[in-house]
């Protein structure tokens, strides 16, 4: 599998860029006197927990190749889930740009057709929306009823609503008229492809009938995924575990840098799921707005100054996206040569 190493390298700039502009909007002092708070053996912690996140969706990833009658072990699963994690975090526009690669890597390492895996990989990212929603809704509605809302918080609650409301509707309307969505989705991809095979010549473009397969085959997939309702089940509570980790290792970045603070649990649940939407701008992973968008929730919601609420950010962040990101490189590396041995 290969990546277009320039183009990470400029996607990684315009981060360090984006980073460095947030550090010097909140104070680069401020932020590094905030941090020296921070006790080793609770960042040990806060790593553990986002390792139990990883290890977690993993499994849930498991349980949708068992529904496709894809034979994978727990370990297996886990460095096929780390490397997706590490091709999401490298390319822009979060699990968008990186479920292409994502598939090849199941397919190359299950031995499976590659529709199968784009199919498992895309599933897992669709279930994993359900407990994000929830808990971003759950979580909202507390902090609502116990304290005053603000315009801020009131934006994100209408936020959560609309996608809560919209994005299962046209999963809804695109299942349905799942017949008249492949046809659709041909049309698009066909001409998309043939003006790459015209304009690349190491690439040939493939043919309307083999789209037409390609997309039938992964139609089938995810119809097998969906009737599956025990592995659905299964995989739908790694998932909720996974997003409770996300939760706790953002929960314990802030305790870890407010010691006389007490901060709602509840904000937590609002800003892991919310923030996670700024994955899928075109940066590598979303890293940077992540971080931003981290910042500009927690500040009004938790009261804690801006300085604190970056640190917790760039903690959180370093523990469930450059750790897995190192992490995941590894693993990319060892499937592909395993694949090749």
């Amino acid at each position: 599998m290969d990546f277009d190493s320039r183009a990470i390298a400029l996607g990684f700039a315009v981060v360090a860029a984006v980073l460095a502009l947030l550090l010097w909007v909140v104070g680069i002092d401020d932020i590094a006197r905030t941090l020296a708070l921070l006790k080793l053996r609770t960042f040990a912690a806060v790593l553990a927990v986002g390792l139990a996140w990883l290890v977690a969706w993993a499994l849930a990833l498991r349980r949708v190749l068992d529904a496709l009658d894809v034979a994978a072990s727990a370990w297996d699963a886990f460095l096929l889930y780390a490397a997706a994690a590490f091709a999401n975090n490298i390319t822009p526009f979060g699990q968008a740009g990186g479920e292409p690669f994502s598939a090849l890597l199941i397919s190359r390492a299950t031995e499976s057709e590659y529709e199968t895996g784009l199919a498992a990989i895309a599933s897992v990212d669709t279930l994993n929306f359900v407990p994000s929603i929830v808990l971003a809704l759950v979580g909202l509605t507390y902090y609502v009823a116990r304290f005053a809302a603000g315009d801020s918080v009131q934006l994100v609650f209408g936020v959560v609503v609309a996608l809560a409301v919209i994005v299962p509707i046209v999963a809804a309307l695109a299942w349905r008229y799942r017949t008249t969505t492949k046809r659709r989705l041909v049309d698009v991809i066909h001409p998309i492809w043939s003006f790459v095979g015209r304009h690349l010549p190491r690439i040939s473009a493939p043919g309307r009938d083999a789209i037409r397969a390609r997309v039938d085959g992964f139609v089938t997939a995810i119809e097998r995924v969906a009737t599956s309702r025990r592995d659905l089940a299964i995989a739908i509570t790694w998932s909720a575990l996974g997003w409770l980790c996300l939760c706790l290792a953002l929960y314990l970045s802030l305790w870890a840098l407010t010691p006389t603070t007490d901060v709602n649990a509840a904000i937590v649940f609002i800003a892991v799921p919310v923030a996670t939407i700024a994955s899928v701008t075109p940066l590598p992973g979303g890293a940077g707005g992540v971080e931003a968008a981290l910042v500009l929730l927690l500040v009004p919601t938790t009261g804690v100054a801006a300085a604190t609420a970056t640190s917790a950010a760039l903690v959180f962040r370093a523990a469930v996206y450059w750790a897995p990101t190192v992490l995941g490189g590894g693993a990319a590396a060892w499937l592909e040569l395993r694949a090749r041995r």
